[in-house]
């Protein structure tokens, strides 16, 4: 069936006759009704998105989770008390709940678009035409009207459509790199291809890629989601999974809000049976559920994350999703390309082979000597040259640019190409058949593994010798001290080509010119990036297409591996490993992969998935797209990706530098620590306002804070210096400890404990007891009737609010280490924290002592009494957890030395 996987399989394999018999087509291409007719059958040739719901649905839901359900609950309690007492102004409540409400869904919903701005970039890769051969006459089409069977004429600088199989080509070349990852074009023939894989065969163009030289005829087998650009698209639309954060502060808000909304039920539930006032007891119920939602947490994480990812900028990472500056933290094993993210990616030959002798490329007369290894240098590639102010300029494979620059100097410009035979994963050489006076002269280049068997000679400079098992053992012997220096080792070799010879016999009986050792050094600090990173229990796993030496000589130099026996998994191998052995292969303390394909990094990253890691991986190509969404972090590259792959990723590195990874991951680990201090921070006034209004209900006391105050410290005088404790620079040792278990929580025991039952606990007693001060000297006695609107209550519950600012200014110092004194912390350092402070100052006095602050939030100017009231309590406030952080600090040191603690 035409376009059916099956047939894309097999159709390289064929004649071109059957090719277009098995597509039911032509050389003149379809007619007009049976074009209509596949189209209506196959669809559009586009990649169609995957069943999503409408977008008003999906940003419905952001308003409708658990957590907004609970503040929705708390507005709607706002208006009914309003509607019943409209003094108390809990309307100003209900709005600024609907505020945070909106703020946060719309955020949310805003991530979710990540997905189609990948798919509109796979799309863009696509021509918008292509010239069709419809009733044997040549059309301009929407490539969306393209059908299998359609015959497409294609020349240079056309993009590839469809997936198509050539019946006429000349002197075509195509650059597949967007979605095979080769990195140079290489040159089609119409011919039956006995490739294994449709991938692999010179006949088959793919849809995405592009045709830098010649021209040529295709007829079109599959469309659409059939093609293997469609399948790469499908595979990255569907992404990876949640990120942790995201994962615990679902957890951690469905919780809480659990929590708030099960106690201001019952405790509503107990007032109406207990025959409570319906106002008073909606404004209890409300007050408990505004005490208990954090309702400033996600606001506050959202520009912590903001202000994490601008400071990630700096050190040239360009974070795409927010919550993967967290996740960066977490991470566990680093999956890297090694080109041009742990090397340069700028080679230069160090050594040669010429012949059978090592040789210096600088000893001058070398050219003179053995001009056929040059010209096989100069002539052996597919460049795009160019020449700027008498300066060539060459744009390609780094591999040939350093070849041409090697030989450029010494011998002129490549004669016209009579014919190509190109570099493939599995040929693992390239041959070029040049026009000559003396006759075509093919020249190879390739792996030594593959190009020495193919060479009966060597050239020394001197006389074209036998090459005999001696001359051959010392050129393994050479090319095995140039591997693991660390050096890519290239075989060159030449031959005239006899009139009438064969094409597939034309590389045999090669003349050997010599070797090349080409050097990709490492990039400064790579090698510091690595101990980094085993200093912090991350395992890092390079993942490349090089020689497995290579590879290995490398990742010695970088000291990646310092073991004597690394487990070296090769592309070949991979594909036979079963899923199971990939993973029990992966317990390799030191593990390399070489010779692996682009599109094997999928495999690897669902195993080390499946093995619980958190895993990074590195990308660049289309090919890598689906790799980089399955992965909890895609690290795209920002010189060398793909646009697809940019936007697949979760991160750019906008210098494609491997210390940069390194640098995020820091931070990343820095930011959760900063999540757990806010959060600490922001639960203590959470149980301050928590406890004042359970004595309200329990002791039939006048309540002490009002929902609109409460709601004006979560939203307003904490919102700063919450946000200034989630950008605390990293702790200087955290990079020599573990990732966090994937079991942390952000709400620990410890932190709970702390935040709850210590000083939140403290500060709920302070607001208290400053609170029955201020009523008892203005003469309030208890069980008497206080009107809300009277300046004593007001005054009162002005106390109570001034009491938590206070005491918050002093608890965010507090809060900058869970153990190191606030001596060592001290005040400065954080401007953020010193803003939020001076804002929280200011917001209270204005809060208390303006008539529309009075007005607004029923408060009234404080007589100096009240004030010296709380002054003991903040000073009490240090004290205690002073004394419990030195507590902590000599557990730990007990611990440390073996003590019993």
């Amino acid at each position: 069936m035409p376009g059916s996987p099956r047939a894309a399989m097999k159709i390289h394999q064929l004649a071109i006759p059957d090719v277009l018999a098995s597509v039911r087509s032509s050389a003149q291409g379809l007619d007009s009704a049976e074009a209509a007719a596949r189209l209506a059958e196959y669809g559009p040739n586009r990649v169609e998105p995957l069943a999503r719901e409408p977008a008003w649905l999906r940003l419905a839901k952001e308003f409708t989770h658990l957590f907004s359900i609970i503040l929705w609950i708390a507005a709607g309690l706002a208006f009914v008390a309003d509607g019943f007492d409209p003094a108390q102004g809990m309307a100003r409540v209900g709005w600024a709940v609907v505020a945070v409400i909106l703020v946060s869904g719309l955020f949310s919903f805003w991530q979710e678009l990540r997905v189609e701005r990948t798919l509109a970039a796979l799309q863009g890769l696509l021509p918008p035409r292509a010239e069709v051969l419809r009733d044997g006459v040549a059309h301009r089409l929407p490539v969306a009207e393209l059908v299998p069977g359609d015959v497409i004429v294609l020349a240079q600088g056309d993009s590839v459509p469809a997936d198509c199989r050539l019946i006429e080509t000349f002197g075509m070349r195509v650059n597949r790199a967007t979605v095979t990852g080769e990195s140079r074009p290489r040159s089609c023939d119409a011919g039956p291809s006995d490739e294994e894989r449709a991938l692999d065969a010179r006949n088959i163009l793919l849809a995405g890629t592009a045709v830098v030289a010649g021209q040529g005829r295709a007829v079109v087998y599959a469309t659409g989601a059939h093609t293997e650009f469609g399948r790469i698209a499908r595979l990255t639309q569907r992404g990876g999974d949640a990120s942790p954060l995201r994962r615990e502060i679902a957890r951690l808000s469905r919780r809480i809000a659990l929590l708030a909304l099960g106690m201001g039920a019952a405790f509503f539930v107990a007032g109406r049976l207990m025959g409570v006032p319906f106002w008073r007891d909606a404004i209890l119920s409300l007050g408990i559920i505004i005490a208990l939602v954090p309702e400033g947490l996600l606001p506050t994480l959202t520009l912590s994350l903001v202000l994490a990812a601008q400071r990630l900028a700096r050190h040239n990472v360009l974070i795409r999703h927010l919550p993967s500056v967290e996740t960066l933290g977490s991470v566990t094993v680093i999956c890297t390309d090694k080109t041009g993210t742990l090397t340069e990616n700028h080679l230069r030959v160090c050594r040669l082979v010429l012949g059978l002798d090592a040789a210096d490329p600088a000893t001058p007369g070398l050219a003179a000597r053995h001009p056929l290894f040059f010209r096989v240098a100069r002539g052996c590639q597919d460049l795009a040259e160019s020449r700027c102010d008498g300066r060539l300029q060459l744009d390609g494979d780094p591999l040939e640019i350093a070849l041409v620059e090697l030989a450029a100097p010494h011998v002129p410009p490549p004669s016209a190409r009579l014919d190509e035979w190109p570099f493939d994963s599995t040929r693992m050489r390239q041959s070029v058949l040049l026009a000559d006076a003396d006759g075509p002269l093919l020249v190879c280049k390739g792996a030594p593994e593959r190009v020495l068997p193919l060479c009966g000679a060597v050239d020394d400079g001197a006389a074209i010798r036998p090459l005999d098992a001696p001359a051959r053992a010392r050129l393994q012997a050479a090319q095995d001290d140039m591997a693991e220096a660390g050096l890519r080792v290239i075989a060159l070799a030449a031959r005239r080509l006899p009139p009438g010879t064969p094409h597939d016999a034309a590389e045999s009986d090669l003349v050997l010119c010599g070797l090349v050792g080409l050097a990709d050094p490492p990039r400064a600090e790579v090698d510091s990036a690595i101990a980094t990173c085993r200093a912090a229990g991350i395992k890092v796993v390079m993942v490349t297409g090089d020689h497995p030496r290579t590879a290995l000589a490398i990742a010695r130099q970088i000291g990646l591996v310092q073991g004597a026996a690394p487990r070296i998994v090769t592309g070949p191998e991979l594909a036979r490993l079963h899923p199971a052995q990939l993973q029990l292969a992966l317990d390799a303390p030191e593990i390399l992969f070489a010779r692996v394909a682009a599109d094997q990094k999928m495999r690897i990253v669902e195993a080390l998935k499946a093995k619980g890691q958190v895993v990074a991986v590195t990308g660049d190509g289309v090919n890598d797209a689906p790799a980089l969404a399955a992965a909890h972090i895609g690290i795209a590259m920002g010189r060398s990706g793909t646009d697809v792959a940019k936007e697949a990723a979760d991160m750019v590195l906008l210098d494609d530098h491997f210390a940069s990874i390194v640098a995020a991951i820091a931070e990343g680990r820095a930011v959760f620590r900063n999540i757990r201090k806010f959060l600490t921070y922001v639960l203590v006034h959470n149980v301050a306002e928590l406890v004042p209004t359970l004595a309200f209900a329990v002791f039939r006391i006048p309540l002490p804070l009002t929902p609109v105050q409460a709601l004006a410290i979560d939203m307003g005088t904490d919102s700063l210096t919450a946000l200034g404790l989630g950008v605390e620079r990293g702790d200087p040792a955290q990079m020599r400890r573990p990732p966090r278990a994937r079991t942390a929580r952000l709400l620990s025991l410890a932190v709970a404990l702390r935040a709850y039952l210590f000083l939140g606990l403290f500060e709920a007693v302070a607001v208290l007891a400053v609170f029955c001060q201020v009523l008892a000297g203005g003469g309030w006695a208890y069980g008497a009737d206080l009107p809300a609107d009277s300046l004593l209550y007001r005054q009162a519950t002005t106390a109570s609010f001034a009491t938590v600012v206070v005491l918050q200014i002093v608890n965010v110092f507090l809060c900058r280490s869970a153990v190191r004194s606030i001596l060592v912390t001290g005040l400065g350092g954080n401007r953020l924290i010193l803003g939020g402070v001076a804002l929280e100052a200011g917001l209270l006095a204005l809060i208390a002592y303006t008539p529309w602050g009075n007005a607004l939030f029923g408060t009234a100017p404080l007589p100096a009494g009240a004030w010296l009231a709380l002054l003991p309590w903040a000073a009490g406030m240090i004290l205690i957890e002073e004394a419990r952080k030195l507590w902590v600090r000599r557990r730990l040191a007990r611990t440390a030395t073996g003590a019993p603690s």
